[in-house]
């Protein structure tokens, strides 16, 4: 785990953008029992979080198509509820940082680490 201190501007990054913080299983339950659009972005501390997955987030969202619910976990930090997304869409291969796109809970675009770096 990092020092909650270094970390809390990359949280803040996000929560600016009206993202809902996830830190327990069951706050990650509640999210993908939402219905219609949902993003869950899955924060790291790493480079690519910083240089690009994040500020892309931000230009996104900041458009038209933006999703009916917003949620992040942080991996490294939020280790209950990362566990907890990682074990209900284990289909998928563990990425930090990532986008999962979903639609009534259902995952319809999974967004990987190699797709995010250098971008």
């Amino acid at each position: 785990m990092y020092d909650p201190l270094i970390t809390q501007h990359m949280r803040s990054e996000l929560t600016r953008l009206e993202m809902t913080e996830l830190v327990t299983s069951t706050e990650v339950d509640a999210f993908l029992a939402r219905p219609g659009s949902s993003l869950l972005f899955i924060n790291s501390v790493c480079g690519c979080a910083a240089g690009s997955a994040r500020p892309g987030l931000g230009l996104f969202l900041a458009g038209p198509d933006r999703p009916d619910n917003l949620g992040t976990v942080f991996a490294g930090m939020d280790l209950e509820a990362t566990s907890q997304v990682r074990t209900r869409y284990d289909h998928l291969p563990p990425s930090s940082p990532s986008v999962l796109l979903l639609q009534d809970g259902v995952a319809v675009r999974y967004i990987h680490r190699t797709e995010i770096e250098g971008r």
